[in-house]
């Protein structure tokens, strides 16, 4: 009887040994109901098949399969193995005892095992345990009962044997029945768990993959290093705004280098020294540095691992800050534009009277004096204009009204004024040529602004000629816009002090009042233009002066 039991024990644990290689290696290969009814129905039927004999009572553990597959299958479940179980357990019935104990089973078990699938389907896994337990120790009690009276009818008598073979049977199906539900959760934890992992997994993958690219695709150069100073990331900013060496000029090649061998020597050191120190866990720093022309801003921080707290790298991040230098330098300039204005706004009404009544009665004074005088009086004369002309540059730059600009001809405007370039040019034994692109459009001009701008700016270079030599002017169409350029043979300008050129009041002149070129700028930027500069020491300098386009040419000029 005991091979039996054992042969019943094991048959009835099919299900869950199919289920643990199901999840093991076909996850998602089919579905649970089906599967429990096709694998619990089947060891349903193999342990009805193998039933031992007690006094002729057929004894077996189909319950286990038959209520675990119930329990996880569902309804559906239920219906199939029932039917099932009717038709394999009907023609076996043997006398009116085993015909009445199956009907009663049916009644009663049947529709227990239907209401409890939903409440076991909502409980935790020990719940699930209690109740698996409970509803087969009914049963097992509603066979014993069976059992016994079975017994009695036939007027057996109990044996020590046959006491001891259904202790065994109660205790191997309530432990089959414990050990089937406890390895089913065991497995759908271990599964819930893995699904866990992988989303997790998968979730930290994209946010690497996302960072990966903030990191990639960012203006800032970046260099991340393990605890080693290795480097682990690199992006491509990191060769266009530091001093790396050649060899290392691929993020590729540079993985797993150390940092110190990563830059040029030199300035770049400084790059070396800040990762050291936050490699040492020194805080945070913020470092300006100056770079082929560039102002880099060095921010070094360490990096920690969250679990132990200790330093797991460093990172270095420059950012680019020249643009935001040249605004604040910018912002300077129309800071000192604006003291311009305030100080031009102020005296000009309390200077320009009363200098042009000082003027007037000089000239009545000089018409009465000797001609050995005159010489003094015209110095008087033209340094009273002078200081006019200052004043008139003082207002220029202070205005800030709207202009009245009209479609004009660039071209119309400078042979205006040839004639007075040409004066002046010959009084210093010099010359100017012009030299006009054909089908120059017509752009929105104010016409004294402009001739303001032409004559400033040739003036410049004529005094830097000296006694001769040739200033050009020339006007050319392209890219979508008009550039006047205004070229001499000077003496250039010094590459220090091309920043400082459009600054008020800087100056390279004795006599210069360093509000000239400012005029010249404020002049082209109310027009929607720019200057350049193009210069070279010894040879001469180019002013270019561009202005764009309108979106509607309404005319020509030639």
């Amino acid at each position: 009887m005991l091979k039996e039991l054992l042969l019943q024990f094991i048959l009835s644990l099919l299900p869950v040994f199919a289920f643990q290689l199901r999840q093991d290696k076909e996850q998602g290969l089919m579905r649970m109901p089906v599967f429990m009814g096709i694998f619990c129905g089947t060891s349903m039927v193999l342990c009805i098949m193998s039933a031992s004999n007690a006094f002729g009572y057929d004894l077996d553990f189909h319950a286990v399969p038959y209520m675990i597959g119930a329990l996880y299958g569902g309804v559906p479940v239920l219906v199939v193995m029932s039917f099932v179980y009717f038709a394999i357990r009907i023609p076996m019935l043997d006398g009116m005892w085993e015909t009445v104990s199956f009907i009663l089973y049916m009644i009663v078990f049947i529709p227990l095992i239907g209401l409890s699938i939903r409440p076991f389907a909502r409980a935790s896994a020990l719940n699930k345990e209690r109740r698996g337990l409970q509803l087969m120790s009914f049963m097992v009690i509603f066979i014993f009962v069976m059992i016994t009276g079975y017994i009695h009818s036939r007027n057996a008598e109990w044996t020590f044997y046959l006491v001891i073979g259904l202790v065994l049977a109660v205790s191997a199906i309530l432990t089959a029945t414990w050990l089937s539900i406890f390895m089913i959760e065991s497995v759908k934890e271990k599964t819930q768990l893995h699904e866990k992992v992988l989303r997790i997994s998968a979730s930290y993958r994209d946010e690497v993959e996302k960072l990966q690219q903030f990191i990639d695709e960012t203006t800032f150069a970046v260099i991340i290093t393990d605890g080693e100073g290795k480097v682990t990331h690199m992006n491509d900013m990191v060769t266009k705004l530091l001093s790396i060496k050649p060899e290392y000029m691929s993020a590729v090649k540079a993985q797993g280098v150390p940092f110190r061998m990563l830059f040029q020597p030199g300035p770049s050191n400084l790059f070396v020294d800040t990762l050291n120190q936050a490699l040492k866990g020194e805080k945070s720093s913020l470092v300006p540095f100056e770079n082929g022309g560039r102002t880099l801003l060095l921010t070094t921080f360490s990096l920690r691992s969250l679990m132990k707290s200790q330093i797991a790298g460093a990172a270095l991040i420059a950012h680019d800050v020249t643009e935001i230098s040249q605004l604040r330098d910018e912002l300077g300039r129309m800071e000192r534009l604006s003291l311009v204005g305030q100080m031009a706004a102020s005296i000009t009404h309390e200077i320009r009277n009363p200098m042009a009544v000082i003027r007037g009665f000089v000239q009545l004074i000089q018409e009465r004096s000797p001609k050995s005088q005159q010489q003094y009086f015209r110095i008087i004369i033209d340094e009273l204009d002078r200081a006019n002309m200052i004043i008139s540059d003082f207002l220029s730059l202070a205005q800030n009204r709207a202009l009245k600009m009209q479609l004009a001809s660039l071209h119309d405007i400078i042979n205006e004024l040839i004639p007075l370039l040409n004066a002046d040019a010959n009084l210093r034994g010099q010359s100017i040529e012009v030299d006009f692109c054909h089908d120059l459009p017509l752009i929105l001009l104010n016409d004294r602004e402009i001739k303001q701008l032409v004559l400033n700016l040739a003036r410049n270079g004529m005094e830097a000629m000296g006694d001769r030599g040739v200033t050009r002017i020339s006007t050319r169409c392209r890219g979508g816009k008009i550039e006047l350029r205004i070229a001499d043979e000077g003496v250039g300008i010094p590459a220090e002090q091309m920043k400082q050129l459009f600054e008020p009041f800087f100056t390279t002149k004795a006599r210069g009042t360093g509000l000239g070129l400012p005029l010249c700028l404020s002049i082209a930027e109310r027009h929607n233009g720019r200057i350049e500069v193009e210069s070279t020491e010894g040879e001469g300098t180019t002013f270019i002066v561009s202005f764009g386009l309108p979106q509607v040419e309404t005319g020509k000029a030639v």
